[in-house]
């Protein structure tokens, strides 16, 4: 099905674009949410009266999001979660997640809005781009620790997390303390021998 966008839609095109896209996506995403038009004669005769009008709200939303992400921007957000001791997340933070938390932070951000590829798994620092406008981003930093106080130290730059070496060369060094009760098979054929 071909379009009109509405507005810019990343990987899509500009505002006025005429785009060949999939019928489902154009039918559940791109029209419903205002973004596109069905590429009619009649529907190009409209964009193009409503053009100004368009380009005007456009920049209207376009400056609103670039002052929002000149606040945002280089904000440090922590996030309490359960974890095991090298450092892995006992479930995940979401995108759903890190915008409750900008939201309980004082700014107004929705879940679409949060450009993260896959659930952070792993507590520790992360970059996180925020996406207020298709042509405003902005990045915040999520801290994510087990506690309040392993947030502070991790802040500071400290690493919190045991890596699977260490915590393997722990359990080596506990069974190394420990003398061995049971004489090996070589003591007990030599006491046989005498």
């Amino acid at each position: 099905m071909q379009v009109i966008l509405l507005e810019r839609v990343s990987n899509l095109g500009q505002m006025g674009d005429v785009v060949r896209v999939r019928d489902g996506y154009a039918r559940n995403f791109l029209l419903p949410q205002g973004k596109a038009l069905r590429a009619t004669k009649e529907n190009a005769k409209r964009f193009e009266a409503e053009r100004a009008q368009l380009e005007a709200r456009n920049l209207e939303r376009k400056g609103e999001a670039a002052a929002v992400a000149a606040k945002l921007d280089g904000q440090s957000f922590v996030v309490v979660r359960q974890a095991g001791e090298t450092g892995q997340l006992y479930g995940s933070v979401s995108a759903r997640d890190l915008a409750d938390v900008l939201t309980a932070g004082g700014f107004t951000v929705t879940r679409a809005q949060v450009v993260l590829n896959q659930p952070i798994k792993t507590i520790g620092l992360h970059a996180v781009a925020i996406a207020l406008h298709p042509e405003v981003e902005s990045t915040v930093t999520v801290n994510v620790a087990r506690s309040e106080d392993e947030a502070e130290r991790q802040a500071r730059g400290e690493d919190l997390s045991l890596r699977n070496e260490e915590v393997e060369d722990e359990d080596e060094t506990e069974g190394e303390d420990q003398p061995s009760e049971e004489p090996s098979s070589e003591e007990e054929a030599d006491k046989a021998a005498d």
